[in-house]
């Protein structure tokens, strides 16, 4: 996919789709747009009021480019070669984005699908896609939002205030994120193995050890340990009783 896309790239793909028999892919690709947003362009649910832009007369393609994609659908469109260089314009990468006058009433609405379709969603990414703010996101959330009542869950990519790339780059991102922490979770809480903690390795150690005093045990006693066995017992019981004789 090239990194040069024609201006007005959504009212471009209104034209196109309404104008030529190119593929939805080819449109998108083109126009630097999901394939999903050209669809909805073309079922009327994306893009309502957009007035389609002729690329070719404003020289951004010609018609025999189009002509080879109707004909051929895995080709892929170029722009034709500005006779007029353009300087590059730059492109805020950080910050809220901007969010047309006309659109701003929608923001609640696409903040709530957000919340209730990808919960997993960091309020950081939901202000990029739609440029709210964190404290409109929180009310939303606890529902002490002053329209609260009447708000309505939106796709903000149904209402133009973002893309479907975006929209699905923000959505791996948090996959991502969860799935690493999910990982480190159990890890982090997993005991060993049984086959580790009971390897052959610690059992003659074990052995080592019980065995000398089970063997110490079955030995049969002498015929010197049994007589010195006996006396001691006798004379326990010789100072015994010469005790108690004392005593009475």
């Amino acid at each position: 996919m090239s990194d040069r896309k024609p201006l007005m790239p959504k009212a471009t793909a209104v034209w196109l789709v309404e104008n030529t028999a190119l593929s939805f892919e080819q449109i998108a690709e083109f126009c630097g747009l999901h394939v999903l947003e050209v669809k909805g362009i073309a079922d009327g649910d994306v893009a309502q009021g957009i007035k389609g832009m002729d690329p070719v007369t404003s020289g951004q393609i010609t018609r025999e480019e189009i002509a080879a994609g109707e004909a051929d659908h895995g080709h892929a469109l170029r722009l034709a070669e500005p006779k007029v260089q353009m300087p590059e314009v730059s492109t805020r990468s950080k910050g809220p984005r901007y969010t047309p006058v006309s659109r701003r009433h929608d923001r609640p609405n696409a903040v709530m699908w957000l919340i209730r379709n990808h919960p997993e969603m960091k309020d950081s990414q939901i202000m990029r896609l739609v440029g709210t703010t964190k404290p409109t996101i929180q009310q939303i959330r606890d529902r002490s939002h002053w329209n609260s009542a009447n708000l309505v869950p939106q796709d903000p990519v149904t209402l133009g205030l973002c893309s479907q790339i975006d929209l699905d780059a923000e959505v791996k991102k948090s996959a991502k994120r969860l799935e690493k922490g999910r990982v480190e979770t159990e890890r982090a809480g997993t005991l060993l193995p049984t086959a580790e903690t009971t390897t052959e390795k610690a059992k003659p150690q074990f052995a080592e050890i019980v065995q000398p005093k089970a063997a110490d045990e079955a030995r049969p006693e002498t015929e010197a340990e049994e007589q010195a066995r006996v006396l001691a017992k006798l004379q326990t019981l010789s100072g015994a009783k010469a005790g108690q004789e004392e005593r009475e």
